[in-house]
């Protein structure tokens, strides 16, 4: 990857291997199944009122620790009025990150990336972002370097250390992408200042 870099008019460019930009989009897409999947079939018994006026989301919280962290409890302390604002909240969160990585997707294919057949050429793919889509990658990255810090129980700095220093070849794998997601929206961050 080349880092982002600022160009004229407030926008940013930065170009991906069709690797990097191959992994990127799986990575998304597993974040977007996720979402999916939780705004399926309701988990609670709408009530008509709410229904009417579209916010019939679920009121209980997942049990899957990836939307447990994108999807976090408004009120730690109180169940009701967390449940309370899930049911009003949460499918138009979960349909704001969906949309984001979508963007994401949108920009890396506008850039060259086919994502029917990721493996169609050996040039880089360029993306230039305007405000909105910046925002857009800023948030969708933020979402995958949850859901991987989930899966890999990182919740301190103590528990990114021992990731770090773990034998399992499985974990470095996931570890090196999660860094790399970090660099990506490190450089994206350094490019606005």
């Amino acid at each position: 990857m080349k880092a982002f870099e600022r160009r004229k008019r407030d926008r940013v460019r930065a170009e991906f291997e069709p690797a990097e930009a191959a992994l990127l989009t799986n990575l998304l897409g597993q974040v977007v199944e996720l979402l999916r999947d939780r705004n399926g079939p309701e988990e609670s018994s709408p009530d008509p009122l709410f229904g009417q006026l579209g916010t019939t989301g679920s009121s209980i919280p997942p049990d899957d620790p990836v939307l447990k962290r994108l999807l976090p409890d408004a009120y730690r302390d109180d169940d009701e009025a967390a449940a309370d604002f899930r049911r009003f909240t949460e499918r138009s969160l979960s349909t704001v990150k969906v949309e984001n990585a979508q963007a994401v997707v949108a920009s890396l294919v506008a850039g060259g990336f086919d994502v029917d057949d990721p493996d169609q050429s050996e040039a880089t793919v360029e993306v230039e972002l305007g405000e909105r889509a910046v925002q857009a990658w800023l948030r969708s990255l933020t979402d995958v370097r949850l859901a991987l810090a989930a899966r890999l129980g990182i919740e301190s700095e103590e528990d990114a250390e021992s990731a770090e220093e773990s034998d399992d070849e499985a974990v470095s794998v996931v570890i090196d992408i999660y860094d790399w997601l970090g660099f990506v929206q490190e450089s994206l961050v350094q490019a606005l200042d």
